[in-house]
């Protein structure tokens, strides 16, 4: 309660100073009360959507698109609130200044200044408008990664393979089955020789994928389509009535791979071959670091497994690889991962900048890495989850090209 208390103070004051920057800027009394219309209706549906009842702690649907809302529409008050707290700060020591040194009769504060007011409504317009942009359009501007690795042990059979990854599907937050058409077919589009997926097909129950397994067993390609799970694909964030509806949740979700003709990896492998050679696929179930679940066995996933087989591994989390597989005895040439999602917020210029908060959780969040001559790749995301977009940080499907030799310069 207290805490409720606390932001909706915080709420108020923030929207206060909003509407002291458009009063200041618009003398109509309509686009006055068009603010605060717009600040009650985001505050009670917000109320609205985390009152109604939910199948799990994961926020998605209406709940997903009144925290989009809220987060436009405070970035908007944010940005506006500490220009405005500068210049009362200015007026203040101005009134102060004006009562006892030029000795007027009573404290006189000087008006806002327009300008000012406008040069905070334009800042503000920037955030604002991405953050609904991002909702609106961002979500489903699928972003198609390429990357040549070269690897010395690569078997000649392989040199030119093309791995095709996606990662967090997150089907329990999708509501456009035309975009997602799109995007299925544009990984098809890629023709990788094997599709892999990295986990988190759903946000909270298997049942999210009724309505989308046909559109996702359209995958297609000539050496196979392979999973893991991630740490969503457990059921681990609904208050289960009983264990066994929670291991009959994974165990559904497991069938549903199935059908759709995914090959899931339970701390298991597999052989691609390929004119006498072969490349090993390992999967370990999720592992992640901190309170994340911690299901995943490389040295079970690895037994069939030798030292001379050039391995790719599939592991939803990236701090698996930072924590597990990058000194374990056993060289991993290429781990593929997800999870981060880079936050589906960031700035991302090729060969300038690239940036998003999640970088302070996770070391590796986003793209290749290499580190003791073993890569990762971490795919931003095939969906979207708690907030309904992406802004700056797109989806991504992701194409690999195994090259045999070293990089020439």
């Amino acid at each position: 309660m207290t805490r409720l208390v606390f932001l909706s103070i915080i709420y108020i004051v923030l929207t206060a100073y909003g509407f002291q920057a458009i009063k200041t800027v618009f003398r109509s009394v309509w686009v006055q009360y068009l603010f605060i219309a717009i600040a009650i209706l985001v505050a009670v549906n917000l109320a609205y959507q985390f009152s109604a009842p939910s199948e799990g702690k994961v926020i998605s649907g209406g709940r997903g698109y009144a925290i989009g809302f809220l987060l436009a529409y405070m970035s908007f008050n944010l940005v506006i609130t500490p220009i405005l707290i500068g210049e009362d700060i200015i007026r203040s020591f101005i009134g102060l200044y004006d009562k006892y040194f030029i000795t007027k009769d009573s404290l006189y504060l000087p008006s806002r200044r327009k300008f000012i007011s406008q040069v905070a409504l334009g800042l503000a317009a920037i955030p604002f408008s991405s953050l609904l942009y991002g909702m609106y359009k961002g979500r489903y501007n699928y972003k198609v990664l390429k990357y040549t690795l070269h690897f010395d042990d690569l078997p000649e059979a392989f040199d030119g393979y093309r791995v095709t990854h996606i990662s967090d599907i997150h089907s329990g937050s999708f509501d456009n089955k035309e975009k997602i058409n799109y995007a299925v077919d544009l990984v098809n589009q890629q023709k990788g020789d094997a599709i892999v997926f990295t986990g988190d097909l759903v946000n909270n129950k298997a049942s999210e994928m009724y309505n989308w397994k046909d559109t996702f067993s359209k995958l297609s390609a000539k050496d196979g389509v392979f999973s893991v799970l991630g740490n969503h694909d457990y059921g681990d964030y609904v208050d289960w009535k009983s264990e066994k509806d929670k291991k009959d949740n994974l165990e559904e979700l497991i069938a549903i791979q199935k059908e759709m003709g995914f090959d899931l990896l339970l701390n298991e492998s597999r052989f691609i071959e390929k004119n006498g050679e072969r490349l090993a696929l390992v999967g370990v179930e999720n592992w992640g670091k901190g309170g994340f679940k911690k299901a995943g066995d490389l040295d079970k996933a690895s037994t069939n497994i030798t030292s001379k087989d050039f391995k790719i591994l599939l592991s939803h989390d990236p701090s698996h690889w930072e924590e597990k597989v990058i000194a374990h005895k056993d060289h991993y040439h290429l781990t593929l991962s997800g999870h981060t999602h880079g936050m589906q917020f960031g700035i991302e210029i090729p060969g300038w900048i690239k940036w998003s908060p999640v970088k302070w959780r996770y070391k590796h969040w986003a793209g290749i890495y290499k580190e003791k001559g073993q890569y990762i790749n971490v795919n931003r995301g095939f969906g979207y989850l708690a907030y309904p977009g992406r802004v700056g940080i797109w989806p991504e499907i992701t194409v690999i090209e195994l090259k045999k030799g070293s990089q020439i310069a």
